[in-house]
């Protein structure tokens, strides 16, 4: 037995597609979609991330505006900056790209943004309506996550969901989304006794921990689902939190790394901002 492969890459594309057609639909109407990112000092990956994300937007069709501070930028400067984005029509979506130099608060930055702006799901006010099913922007990696599941026919409602990490970008997130769509769900973490326990319990084992290849086969439940949100560099290559080679043998479905949930991540920041768009019509 191998896994199939859930390929982020594919359905990334495939999405993407269709929301040229809508953007390009927004455009004739009137209405272009705007995204703003705010990108505070000279970190490399940031800088990465920020390029991929303008390129995305710039295939489908949507406005997007690169506003550069430098490292030494105070927190006031970037509330007034990203006050000024919260008045600004042109603008639908607001992204601020974390980490933030140690002077800026990530927590008051993320609460500045006007919810209706907050395109990464991160606002309490978002966060509040995600966890009692309410329309909101839900985070981009999370979402991507369950779309994968629902484009792949993979049942959720009813299976046991397992989610190792908690961070409020990932674990968190997806484990409430999951919830919502009828799974039980067990979150577990750097303090969890016996982990491995937990993990061979999982008909959907969610791995976003940041440690190389720290899920092996002997971990893994025969025929499960297997996401892996991980993103290390070893030996100079990418790989994730899940042994790829080992689990493959054992899961029913597997994520690749790269090319599995990372593509989705943008994409699903794209849908928030089209949404956004049309919010505003």
């Amino acid at each position: 037995m191998s896994a199939a492969l859930l390929n982020g890459k594919e359905l990334a594309a495939k999405k993407r597609e269709a929301m040229k057609k809508e953007v390009s639909a927004l455009i004739k109407g009137g209405t272009t979609p705007g995204l703003a990112v705010i990108l505070v000092g000279d970190n490399q990956a940031s800088q990465t991330y920020v390029r991929s994300k303008q390129k995305s937007c710039e295939q489908i069709g949507i406005h997007s505006v690169l506003i550069k501070l430098p490292e030494e930028t105070t927190e006031e400067t970037l509330l007034t900056e990203i006050d000024r984005l919260n008045e600004d029509p042109t603008i639908d979506g607001i992204l601020v790209q974390l980490p933030l130099p140690p002077q800026i608060q990530e927590r008051a930055v993320i609460e500045k943004i006007t919810p209706s702006k907050d395109v990464d799901g991160f606002h309490p006010v978002n966060i509040g309506k995600m966890m009692t099913k309410d329309k909101t922007f839900l985070p981009c990696t999370p979402y991507g996550i369950v779309e994968m599941l629902k484009e792949a026919d993979i049942t959720i409602g009813g299976k046991h969901v397992v989610v190792i990490g908690r961070s409020n970008i990932v674990g968190k997130p997806v484990g409430q989304l999951l919830l919502n769509e009828d799974a039980t769900v067990t979150y577990c973490h750097s303090r969890t006794n016996d982990l491995a326990t937990f993990t061979k319990q999982a008909d959907i084992l969610i791995v976003a921990i940041g440690k190389a290849k720290f899920i092996k086969a002997s971990d893994v439940k025969e025929g499960a689902v297997v996401i892996d949100v991980g993103m290390n560099r070893e030996d100079g290559k990418l790989c994730g939190d899940v042994d790829f080679e080992e689990v493959k043998e054992v899961a029913s479905h597997l994520t690749p790394v790269p090319g599995g949930v990372g593509p989705m991540t943008i994409t699903m920041l794209l849908e928030n901002t089209i949404q956004s768009a049309k919010d505003r019509t």
